[in-house]
């Protein structure tokens, strides 16, 4: 199983690395650029070969770049959907030179255009920004809450955008737990999880499926709110988490903790306490 959190890799990726390891963990997400800006710190060719070392001698699987939160594909203005189509496009290079297997984005807000407005222009910018071949790094988009004018709050919405943009291998989908239980897939019930795969099989498919955010939820079950819980702690609960945790498909997904920490080490007794829910721990 790969089990990790969101950590930082400003002091570098083979720091990310050994701070995973330290946690717990065998996979991590990072934010690929300041999350509330447009600034990236460049990556070297030794940190590189730095990294590759690390990763092997530490175990670490797939990693997950998460794009800053000041994109919006879905934007209406030609200043944001510039910005957005130049952030898709370096960041996509960027983790591609160093082998980093997914990169997520939150589609965007189509600011009450509608969402079909909201989805022409995340396709105009994806059929733009990404390579149409295979490549070593996959974008995903990732399922949203449905609050506001939110872009992706359905299965639906995201295989009409993949369709659209053509059906690259390069774009996939990342699920959240939190986001979809608000969306009212009830992961603390045998019948919500199946519910959840036909939906799935049936819209973007499950190979488009590639990492998983593993969250709990403030929020009661289709509340369309996007606020994160510490595990157990929220609506999901126990039962909830450990139903995906040992659900035989979304348990073989990277799952990669997003909740609220005031300090990256107290991911440490949160990943603990996931691998004590597990029957083989």
């Amino acid at each position: 199983m790969w089990l990790g959190a969101h950590l930082t890799i400003s002091s570098g990726l083979p720091e990310a690395a050994e701070t995973a390891s330290g946690l717990g963990a065998n996979t991590f997400a990072y934010f690929t650029r300041n999350p509330r800006g447009g600034s990236a710190r460049l990556i070297p060719p030794e940190e590189v070969s730095a990294w590759q070392e690390a990763r092997t001698r530490l175990g670490i699987g797939p990693t997950v770049g998460h794009m800053p939160y000041t994109v919006n594909l879905a934007g209406n203005k030609t200043s944001v959907q510039d910005f957005a189509r130049m952030v898709v496009a370096d960041d996509f290079r960027r983790v591609e030179s160093f082998s980093g297997e997914y990169m997520c984005l939150h589609p965007g807000s189509h600011l009450g255009d509608g969402a079909e407005a909201g989805i022409e222009r995340v396709v105009a910018i994806l059929k733009d920004a990404l390579p149409r071949s295979s490549a070593s790094t996959t974008l995903l988009l990732e399922t949203m809450a449905g609050s506001g004018s939110e872009v992706g709050a359905s299965f639906a919405e995201l295989a009409q955008i993949i369709d659209q943009t053509g059906a690259p291998p390069t774009l996939g989908v990342c699920l959240d737990s939190c986001h979809l239980f608000s969306q009212g897939y009830d992961f603390t019930t045998e019948s919500g999880i199946e519910r959840l795969l036909k939906d799935i099989d049936q819209s973007v498919g499950r190979d488009r499926v590639r990492a998983m955010h593993l969250n709990d939820s403030k929020f009661p079950l289709g509340s369309h709110k996007d606020r994160h819980q510490n595990l157990g702690q929220g609506t999901l609960g126990k039962a909830g988490i450990l139903n995906i945790l040992r659900h035989p498909w979304l348990s073989t997904l990277p799952l990669v903790l997003e909740t609220p920490v005031t300090d990256i080490q107290e991911y440490a007794a949160e990943i603990a306490l996931a691998k004590s829910w597990l029957p083989s721990a």
